[in-house]
């Protein structure tokens, strides 16, 4: 039984944006990849990273105090198994997401969580004078530290996916929204007979060629740009929608799905990925989650009930939820 009090809990969780800035740090400089083969001490790290010696330090002890770091008898910084997940080649990689989190557009957007909650206005855009998507295209430096977080992301969920639900019944598979291409790739790695389509907006899939080919899966992929509000790929068995109709509120999410009614055979499948809300007291990812849709896209996580009268306005019907061990759900739905 833990000896903590509750206002100790409670100020751990109160601060609990510190420790996420100082990972944000290490994530940035790339600790992990640089402490890959071994300790080093925080001079060294500073070198190689080109921060200040002093500063760099502080920010190590500190996350070796809650279990990222290990600090030595001698002075050396090492990796835990908890830190490991910040190097960029992890197999469940972190990194990607702890760079993107501590930029100052996502950070400020947590900031006016209290006025997005007053006003029911959007918290990114109230703070960064645009929406996720078009501060994005505007700051490629965020855009594409947000398309490696989104690639981690998909790295970290593919064996779960894989191993919960059987992909490779369908003979064409579209990724709608599929970024660059990760869960695609890796889904056409794991079923040689199916064949895909990367379907996303023309400056996220100008960078697919590489994971694609990195896969060994360009021959069986094909890349298409555009956009799910006017029209997806037709022809294909199965739409894939992973972390996408969460992004967006009830009407436009309808509209997405819509479009893929259109396009989907009658016999074809349209497959949702995402968190499902959960029972009250539980269940603090998808609940925190939901929050940061508020802050930041302006969507929302949803309950299986609600997600069903989403598919049902949309034209299919839900069919079933195939639960993996990460939190996500593969929501299976048939044309109506």
């Amino acid at each position: 039984m833990s000896s903590e009090r509750p206002t100790q809990a409670l100020r751990r969780l109160v601060n609990g944006y510190q420790v996420t800035q100082a990972i944000h740090v290490a994530a940035t400089l790339g600790i992990a990849d640089l402490l890959r083969d071994g300790p080093l001490s925080s001079d060294e790290l500073a070198a190689r990273a080109s921060a200040h010696p002093r500063s760099l330090h502080r920010v190590l002890r500190a996350l070796a105090s809650v279990g990222v770091l290990h600090e030595g008898d001698d002075g050396r910084f090492a990796l835990t198994e908890i830190g490991e997940g910040l190097r960029s080649d992890a197999p469940e990689p972190v990194g990607g997401w702890a760079a993107y989190v501590g930029r100052p557009a996502h950070f400020r957007s947590w900031g006016a969580l209290l006025h997005a909650v007053r006003t029911g206005e959007n918290a990114f855009r109230s703070v960064n004078g645009a929406d996720v998507w078009e501060y994005r295209a505007q700051h490629p430096e965020d855009g594409a530290i947000f398309d490696r977080a989104m690639t981690d992301i998909s790295r970290r969920a593919n064996r779960e996916l894989l191993d919960a639900y059987d992909f490779g019944r369908f003979g064409r598979v579209v990724d709608v929204g599929g970024g660059h291409g990760a869960f695609l790739a890796a889904v056409l790695a794991a079923h040689p007979g199916t064949r895909g389509v990367l379907f996303d907006q023309p400056h996220v899939v100008a960078d697919a060629a590489a994971v694609l080919e990195a896969t060994g899966v360009s021959d069986r992929c094909e890349v298409v740009a555009g956009s799910f509000f006017d029209t997806v790929p037709p022809g294909a068995d199965a739409y894939l929608l992973k972390a996408i109709v969460h992004d967006w509120e009830d009407d436009d999410a309808v509209r997405i799905l819509r479009n893929v009614r259109a396009a989907i055979s009658d016999t074809g499948a349209v497959l949702v990925v995402e968190r499902e809300l959960g029972a009250p007291n539980e269940n603090p990812d998808a609940k925190f989650s939901d929050l940061n849709m508020m802050v930041g896209p302006g969507g929302r996580e949803r309950t299986h009930d609600e997600l069903a009268a989403l598919f049902a306005e949309a034209g299919f019907t839900l069919e079933r939820a195939v639960a993996t061990g990460i939190g996500l759900n593969v929501f299976e739905g048939s044309v109506r």
